[in-house]
């Protein structure tokens, strides 16, 4: 798949999570991210769902909570720390996550809404 854009992914370590908060949305798992997860964090894969996990139709998706920021009202993962900006559980996080952001539904979107998403890619030049 080819995208219009390029993305160093050191540039996480300055970012303030863009990525895992914003508007409500998913962060859908498979049962060997959550059984890794619930490893992290030292609980029985049964505890960790009832506490961290919603199903939406046959998937399953992290739960999220309600920010405040500057922005407004928003949402972010159950694992972003506001006050660190970061992720607690970024060693075990879901392969979404990882792959963020080149998904498929970015490879045909205009460069400008991807950035919204994602402020540290980079444009594509047309001479690579």
């Amino acid at each position: 798949m080819k995208f219009c854009f390029a993305f160093e992914p050191h540039a996480c370590e300055h970012c303030n999570g863009f990525c895992c908060r914003g508007e409500s949305g998913y962060v859908f798992v498979s049962y060997a991210e959550i059984t890794a997860l619930a490893q992290l964090l030292g609980q029985e894969v049964d505890i960790f769902v009832r506490h961290y996990v919603r199903k939406v139709g046959y998937r399953f998706s992290l739960l999220e909570k309600p920010l405040v920021s500057e922005s407004g009202h928003e949402y972010a993962c159950i694992f972003f720390n506001p006050s660190t900006q970061r992720c607690t559980v970024y060693e075990a996080r879901p392969n979404q996550c990882k792959t963020f952001p080149f998904w498929e539904k970015f490879a045909t979107s205009l460069f400008e809404e991807i950035q919204k998403e994602c402020p540290f890619i980079k444009p594509l030049s047309s001479s690579l």
